[in-house]
């Protein structure tokens, strides 16, 4: 059941008798593939795990800071940890923000055009091989544009792309991909029902006239927007009701970004506006951090008590760590995001917030893991089980979405659709 197959379904049973939301999972560690794939088998429904550039990449061009994995890596980690939860059911590879200038260190570079294109051609190709299903096309970070990239030159290398890709995948002879186009980021962005459907009227023309296929999904600004560990932005259903039917009446879903945090009263809406699938990763990776900092507290605790003869202390390494990665900074608000690390590192206040805003960061780091493998075992010895609190908070946190969204089920329906047609 390819990806294209679900969303095809799940328009006709929009129609028909069921809405619902499918859910873009940021694979920000390990934990959080395996745990997402028990919820899924739990709740029965499709799994995408949506990957950046700079999360999931070629080792040649800077790898990714989740686990340093690159496509290759991911694709198994995906493969071997469904094997090991018993997970069966739809689960789809993602490229999330695929893309020229995608990369940081590509932006900080002001890589020029050419060069920019080429790599993320060589990242996009890669993603192919190694059995990617779905594939953002975002070409909107240009630091040579300065503060935007018009929406013109955004549809022309976006089909550029597309084109790309496409001779590329015949070539190998490689099984179809889905695309996902547009980005909430754009700048006067795809906010207005206007300004949406003349890029997608446009987009889809050009892709026709090329024989290419038309985007799965078209992401759209509904007002959404994370920073700290909230949804700072005012999301708007209107708007996300007008971009549902403009995107539905080419054949394409909106796409929501940046769903993270959103309260449940907004989320149980979203398949009734026609959202089609919305993306969430700093929350999952937040919620994976709050467990280790409560569990370091508890170290601590059954150390004063006794229990144990020693404590790892892994909440001073993890913490400066986590200041020290400068990772931190595009989630913060105000003059906060421009604060001099040495002072960010004697605020104890401000330490805490900063490591659980990019603890997830810094998982990979090795000081980082040797310590918390560390607490670990000594919780372990004292007779607690820390990874089963740890996976608890993160399923806690992907089923709110799962019930949400309404998507208990959903791959036996899907399934039960495609029996009877």
């Amino acid at each position: 059941m390819t990806l294209s197959n679900v969303t095809e379904r799940l328009r006709q049973m929009r129609v028909e008798h069921r809405k619902t939301t499918l859910l873009g999972i940021g694979p920000m560690s390990k934990r959080i593939v395996r745990v997402s794939l028990l919820v899924a088998k739990k709740w029965d429904f499709p799994l995408m795990f949506i990957a950046s550039r700079n999360q999931v990449d070629l080792k040649e061009l800077g790898g990714g800071y989740v686990c340093a994995w690159d496509q290759a890596a991911f694709a198994a980690t995906i493969r071997e940890a469904a094997s090991a939860a018993g997970y069966t059911g739809p689960c789809y590879l993602c490229r999330d923000h695929g893309g020229p200038w995608q990369r940081d260190e590509e932006r900080r570079d002001n890589l020029p055009v050419e060069e920019a294109m080429d790599l993320a051609k060589r990242s996009y190709l890669e993603d192919l091989v190694r059995g990617f299903h779905l594939l953002h096309i975002d070409p909107t970070k240009d630091p040579l544009a300065g503060a935007s990239v018009q929406l013109e030159a955004v549809t022309e290398r976006t089909v550029g792309l597309i084109e790309y890709i496409e001779a590329q995948r015949r070539d190998r002879g490689l099984p179809e991909v889905a695309y996902e186009v547009g980005t909430e980021e754009t700048s006067g962005g795809l906010t207005s029902a206007v300004t949406y459907e003349s890029f997608i009227a446009r987009l889809t023309s050009l892709l026709e006239r090329k024989s290419l296929p038309r985007p799965i999904f078209i992401v759209g600004q509904t007002g959404t927007l994370t920073r700290l560990t909230q949804n700072v932005g005012r999301f708007d259903a209107r708007a996300a009701c007008a971009l549902s039917d403009i995107a539905a009446r080419h054949a394409c879903g909106l796409k929501e970004h940046n769903a993270d945090y959103l309260p449940d009263r907004i989320l149980l809406g979203h398949p009734l506006l026609g959202v089609a699938a919305v993306n969430v990763a700093p929350e999952f990776g937040v919620a994976e951090t709050d467990a280790y900092l409560q569990l370091a507290e508890a170290e601590q605790e059954v150390h004063r008590q006794g229990s144990i003869a020693t404590f790892s202390d892994f909440y001073t390494l993890f913490s400066e760590t986590s200041v020290r990665s400068e990772r931190w900074r595009k989630w913060m608000t105000g003059e906060t995001a421009s604060i001099p690390t040495a002072q960010a590192l004697e605020n104890p206040q401000l330490r805490e917030q900063i490591t659980r805003v990019c603890g997830h960061y810094v998982f990979n780091d090795p000081g980082v893991k040797s310590c918390l493998d560390e607490m670990l075992a000594k919780l372990r010895g004292a007779g607690i089980d820390p990874e089963g609190y740890a996976d608890g908070a993160v399923a806690r946190s992907i089923e709110r979405y799962a019930r949400c969204l309404n998507l208990r089920g959903l791959t036996s329906s899907i399934a039960g659709e495609r029996s009877l047609s």
